[in-house]
């Protein structure tokens, strides 16, 4: 079994409930979640003119490699009406692939761990929230709780949704 840290994101419709879905979706393919963040409100970086985000972070486990899950991912956006026109761009779901176990892997494919997760805090807050004291390959043995207090988006500050 591989342990796997999914972020998901979604800001167009029920945002909640595209993420709710994807995991469940996860699930009936043998990705198994066993903790997950409260949801965050984030606005967009990138490209700031669309809607607001709901982001949360995932621990999960599975048998699945690291390609299978990436596909699974991948068809699990199609699925739910994710269309890559622009990038950066509105987005039913987006489900990103941040660390598994403690594998690095860069490929045309794939960057394992996400190459921009230490600039990330819609990715770092909930996750902070959920394994502060994990340490994600590849980040200098510096746990996500002192990525989070580092990170250079940290005027970003996601707002936490009541549970």
């Amino acid at each position: 079994m591989m342990n796997v840290i999914l972020a998901f994101g979604s800001n167009l419709g029920n945002r909640v409930s595209h993420i709710e879905s994807a995991i469940k979706r996860l699930e009936q393919h043998g990705v198994s979640c066993h903790e997950r963040s409260s949801y965050y409100e984030t606005s967009p970086i990138l490209m700031q003119e669309q809607p607001a985000f709901i982001n949360a972070v995932g621990l999960f486990t599975t048998g699945l490699d690291l390609f299978e899950v990436l596909d699974l991912a991948l068809t699990i956006e199609t699925e739910m009406g994710r269309v890559r026109e622009q990038v950066n761009g509105p987005r039913m779901i987006d489900i990103d692939l941040i660390a598994c176990g403690n594998l690095t892997a860069y490929t045309s494919r794939l960057a394992l761990p996400h190459p921009a997760l230490d600039e990330r805090m819609f990715v770092l807050a909930p996750l902070a929230e959920i394994a502060p004291d994990l340490v994600i390959p590849g980040y200098r043995g510096v746990t996500v709780a002192e990525l989070k207090r580092q990170c250079p988006d940290a005027e970003s500050q996601p707002r936490k949704l009541s549970e």
